[in-house]
């Protein structure tokens, strides 16, 4: 082992240990899980070709276990059984209780019935001696690899909701421990941190209420449980937290400043958090103890989702690893293009990735440093980076194959995914138009774009390094395709991609480093190890900190339909134009307190339907919905991808585009807010009422 790569092996902290060692290992499993069957198929279709013997008439599935052999005498005296049944029969030995007694037997089809019955018989010794033959040591070696591998891939499919709950549980505690939840104000001082840990003590107390409650309910019922198992995680989870957060009461972190303002503390509070509190002190009122765990379980039916996502900021941070994106832009950087224009491409560049993924807010946590540094390199201001990451996810989740819109094809039998993905390609036509046109109103100063006699040259040159890149990605997808007879689509990305990812990481670690820019060689490891270890330290925080958020948002879209708030929408409106207006502003309220997945199903359920009655086509309210939902991640109070964006890029980064623009006018201070809300604002209002205006209503 390299002597660095040795020093980094062992100076790995046992928080490391107990968090990215046990992290990595669930989401390999993962991915094992994720292309056990069609890894397994092949399996099956190798023991038929090396094993099988259709001459013979033995294939692999038989040979899958060991043979019992035949009971049955394979050579009897063929007269005596005739005798012996033709006698039986005679004397009223049959099934009918004599009733046939009198009737003449019939020795020449008694005979033939036997004879039949010993072929048989003969026939299943010679098969079992058959298939006894072909039980070679190399079969039974193959066969115990390709068995024990098919019940890892069946008790996977069968628990993923436990290895949902095993990833939350390591990620949760690992976000709490490093005080890394998502809330409207990062901690800062001893009053912010004490606030903090006090609001979790309660909120992780009041969820171990909930969940407890929610067993006792379920032994009480008279119903067998099913998974007693996951209340037993939950409650063991949830205790755990509370008292890693009563301990930080008292121990507050080093780095506190001293003081604080206890006002400003309340906006430290993690949002999952108030969340548990809110719905709790709602439910609790209305004598429905259980309801939070009830509404927060949600999340193990849609486990599949969940652990795609976790795997996708997985993928997300080993791309940080790599040189791939420097590599790529190299390709653009002969242009000299203005900030404005980089980042116009760099979002229609983004809205790839950002379509398999199905929320803005994994994109944003995935590829916010990049595309923020990114925009830093190319001279734009912090501010404008800050309003490109913010909304760089939020362009793509309209186009194919997103799995947002597969969960609303799925809920919502009056759309298809082909009707929404087609009208989801124009909605990011006129999203990403109006982001160039709105940055190229604001632009600060002009920049000469490159000849391009000199720029072509340029970008030929910085090709090369790409070409080891694109054909790994291609082997990759080809390997998949061919040897798995698995194509990539938005069902096999989310394990597909991960396995690129880590191909590119080793590949790029493999090669001799090549130098960067400080903010790049700060978050890109050297070696292998410690950059697999570093992406998967990250991928953890991430995971607990929006994971959390999610699950506990279900409980809130379940405090919402039981509040009865939804049956006081009206139903019927005078016209299209007030049904549309009152469900546009619904969408962005519902966009900016709740998770895309959590908001589709409350949507579906109870807003959906007034469209459809007031005569608003099912596609054009779906694309107005995306829409609303993506302003609403941008607006305040929450702004769940401006929180996002400030959690990755860092806190000291925001306060230093907070001050390089204090002293100038409106715009510039607020640019990070005023750009992505005016695009997705203009963006919704053209997208919710145009429509109308071409149909003559």
């Amino acid at each position: 082992m390299h002597s660095s790569t040795k020093t980094a092996f062992m100076n790995r902290t046992w928080g490391e240990w107990l968090s990215s060692l046990p992290m990595f290992a669930l989401l390999l499993l993962t991915l094992i899980i994720g292309t056990g069957e069609m890894v397994h198929g092949q399996l099956l279709r190798m023991g038929e070709r090396f094993f099988g013997n259709p001459s013979d008439g033995v294939q692999y599935f038989m040979l899958r276990a060991d043979p019992s052999r035949p009971t049955c005498d394979a050579h009897p005296d063929i007269d005596a059984l005739v005798r012996q049944q033709a006698s039986s029969s005679a004397s009223g030995g049959d099934d009918f209780g004599g009733l046939f007694a009198n009737a003449p037997v019939d020795q020449s089809a008694i005979r033939e019935s036997v004879q039949k019955s010993v072929a048989l018989c003969q026939q299943q010794h010679l098969m079992y001696h058959k298939i006894t033959h072909y039980l070679t040591p190399g079969l039974r070696l193959y066969r115990g690899f390709e068995t024990s591998f098919f019940w890892l891939f069946h008790f996977g499919m069968d628990n993923r909701s436990l290895l949902l709950l095993l990833v939350v549980f390591v990620a949760s505690l690992t976000t709490t421990l490093s005080h890394h939840h998502i809330g409207l104000r990062p901690a800062r001082s001893v009053a912010d941190f004490r606030t903090q840990a006090i609001a979790m003590t309660l909120a992780n107390a009041l969820l171990v209420v909930a969940s407890a409650s929610h067993l006792w309910s379920d032994m009480n019922s008279g119903v067998p449980i099913d998974k007693p198992w996951i209340f037993w995680i939950w409650i063991l989870m949830f205790s755990l937290l509370t008292l890693i957060s009563a301990t930080q009461i008292v121990r507050i972190p080093a780095r506190a400043e001293a003081g604080g303002s206890w006002g400003k503390a309340l906006l430290s509070i993690p949002l999952y958090a108030f969340m548990a509190i809110n719905g709790s002190i709602y439910f609790m009122s209305h004598g429905d103890r259980p309801a939070l765990s009830i509404y927060m379980n949600q999340m193990l039916d849609l486990s599949n989702i969940f652990l795609n996502l976790a795997l996708y900021i997985w993928t997300g941070m080993l791309l940080k690893q790599t040189r791939v994106v420097d590599n790529f832009l190299d390709i653009l950087r002969p242009w000299k293009f203005s900030p404005e224009m980089l980042t116009y491409i760099i979002l229609l560049a983004a809205a790839v990735p950002t379509a398999y993924t199905g929320a803005s807010g994994i994109f944003v946590i995935a590829a916010g440093p990049l595309i923020y540094h990114e925009v830093r390199h190319s001279g734009g201001s912090r501010q404008f980076a800050l309003a490109a990451t913010a909304m760089s996810g939020s362009l793509g989740v309209v186009l194919r194959p997103c799995l947002l819109v597969v969960l609303i094809a799925a809920l919502n039998k009056e759309v298809t995914t082909a009707q929404l993905f087609q009208w989801g390609f124009w909605v990011f036509l006129l999203t990403s138009t109006l982001f160039f046109i709105i940055s190229q109103l604001h632009r600060v100063r002009r920049v000469q774009i490159e000849r391009a006699s000199v720029a072509i040259p340029g970008m030929i040159r910085n090709c090369v390094p790409v070409v080891p890149y694109i054909m790994i990605i291609a082997l990759v997808v080809l390997a998949y395709r061919f040897l798995l007879n698995t194509p990539l689509n938005e069902f096999t990305a989310p394990v597909i991609m991960p396995i690129i990812m880590l191909v590119l990481v080793v590949f790029d670690k493999l090669r001799r480093p090549t130098a960067t820019s400080n903010e790049r060689r700060s978050e890109r490891r050297s070696g292998l190890e410690e950059s697999v270890r570093y992406a998967t330290n990250e991928t953890t925080g991430h995971i607990g900190a929006l994971i959390m958020l999610m699950c506990l948002s279900l409980s809130m879209g379940g405090l919402v339909e039981r509040s009865g708030i939804m049956d006081l929408a009206p139903t019927h409106f005078p016209n299209i134009w007030l049904a549309m207006a009152f469900l546009v502003v619904t969408k962005v309220l519902v966009g900016m307190v709740m998770d895309p997945f959590g908001a589709v199903i409350l949507v579906s359920g109870t807003l959906a339907p007034i469209a459809y009655h007031n005569g608003i086509n099912p596609v054009h309210f779906w694309m107005m919905v995306l829409v609303a939902f993506e302003l609403g991640y941008l607006l305040p109070p929450v702004a769940l991808n401006q929180l996002l964006t400030r959690q990755v890029i860092g806190e000291e980064e925001i306060d230093k585009a907070d001050h390089e623009v204090k002293d100038l006018r409106f715009f510039r201070r607020y640019e990070r807010w005023i750009v992505p809300v005016t695009v997705m604002t203009i963006g919704l209002i053209i997208v919710a009422f145009v429509p109308l205006l071409m149909v003559g209503k």
